[in-house]
């Protein structure tokens, strides 16, 4: 802005000040605060002579109304400042496992899951999937990089870390387990009577089981006992393989990912694995005999898995985003992922039977009799290492068959 000088007759009225345009327009200033225009000895000039006029200072007028639209900058930028509600916050998470997006699991359970929360929180929430251990790491270091927020949420399962969380094993047991649904009701009582110490440094979205393992074998069709004896099968759990020492097998413990390359290699003679995740071990090519027991539980066990948030992770979340991930885990998501297991079940099974080759075979009742004979000292061995550490092994073995009774109803 240009400033302009008045002389004393041609200066607006109210001093050194004029409103023209919406601006105020100032005269400049002598030494002493007096205007340059009027500097005659002895002159008073009005407005400016404070202690001859009641009139305020103009200058003095000038620099309060300065000073008051300072203070209302500052107000609003102390207003800008405060953060938003946090209801407004976006969250980014990251979910990693040790499947591929393209296995069962992810495809019909885990993306779908990152999907639901992202839409019902109106896209304030985000999961970002990674599948087949793309972050690094093992399967056995999911656990730990959940508790340690190297990433925010994992898949995977207890079984991988033998030891870590040892009371969740029972129901990997022999002859436990029914179906999906009815035993990942059952663990959702069990959890909150018996498992919260073993989960303590997690937020759990869900502990759950799958279909159950049946024996997938390369050369060797089993139909009795005997015919267990030698062979090298793979298991997941710790329990799968005393059961399998039982029986008189070679249990060779591996994670899912190994599972096809040690099929194909004769490293393994056949493995224990539910339908919905054979195929992504290419089981329709590298097995020929699906195996499966006679009578109300066909399947020789089952295997739990976890689905585990870091606590910071949930802990900051605001309100509202731990709303929806509360919606969508626990007792609301146990029904969602027990039917699903059950579902996808049915559709391995068919990728398996698309191949001639393949055939489905069912272990007759006199031998299953047997084989529940020859389970009770490997469950029996398991009650005694749970008492060894100090925990009640045959009340927490009561508990989950008594549970799965429940829930079979």
């Amino acid at each position: 802005m240009v400033e302009r000088q008045h002389t004393a007759a041609a200066r607006p009225r109210g001093g050194p000040r004029a409103l023209r345009g919406g601006c105020y327009i100032l005269a400049r200033e002598a030494p002493g605060g007096v205007t340059a225009a009027s500097t005659k000895p002895g002159t008073k000039t009005p407005g400016i002579d404070s202690h001859t006029s009641k009139e305020e200072d103009p200058i003095m007028r000038m620099r309060k109304h300065l000073s008051t639209i300072a203070g209302l900058a500052a107000l609003a930028g102390t207003v800008l400042a405060i953060p938003l509600p946090a209801q407004a916050q976006e969250v980014s998470l990251r979910l990693h496992t040790l499947l591929p997006p393209v296995a069962a699991p992810p495809k019909t359970f885990l993306i779908p899951w990152t999907e639901k929360v992202a839409k019902e929180s109106g896209g304030k929430l985000k999961v970002s999937f990674f599948g087949a251990m793309a972050l690094g790491g093992t399967p056995p270091q999911l656990v730990d990089q959940a508790r340690d927020g190297v990433v925010d949420i994992v898949w995977t399962l207890p079984g991988y870390t033998a030891g870590r969380f040892p009371k969740s094993s029972v129901f990997e047991l022999p002859f436990l387990h029914t179906n999906a649904e009815t035993t990942t009701m059952a663990l959702q009582d069990f959890a909150e009577k018996h498992l919260q110490d073993e989960y303590k440094d997690y937020h759990v979205l869900l502990l759950h089981v799958h279909g159950g393992s049946l024996v997938m074998t390369r050369d060797k069709p089993i139909q009795k006992v005997e015919d267990f004896r030698g062979l090298k099968i793979r298991t997941a759990t710790a329990s799968g393989g005393l059961f399998l020492k039982a029986l008189g097998a070679v249990p060779l413990g591996m994670p899912v990912p190994e599972v096809g390359p040690s099929m194909a290699k004769g490293v393994i003679d056949g493995t224990m694995l539910p339908y919905e995740i054979a195929p992504s071990q290419k089981m329709q090519d590298l097995a020929t005999y699906f195996i499966t027991m006679a009578g109300p539980q066909p399947r020789l066990n089952t295997s739990m898995f976890s689905f585990l948030m870091n606590k910071a992770s949930y802990d900051k979340l605001p309100a509202d985003l731990k709303k929806v991930i509360d919606a969508n885990s626990g007792r609301n998501l146990a029904p969602v992922a027990g039917k699903n297991w059950d579902q996808i079940e049915i559709s391995g099974r068919k990728v398996m039977a698309s191949k001639d080759k393949n055939k489905f075979l069912e272990i007759p009742p006199a031998e299953v009799a047997r084989m529940r004979e020859l389970a009770k000292p490997a469950i029996d061995q398991w009650v005694a290492d749970m008492n060894a550490k100090g925990f009640k092994g045959e009340e927490l073995l009561n508990d989950a068959r008594s549970l799965i009774a429940k829930y079979s109803k």
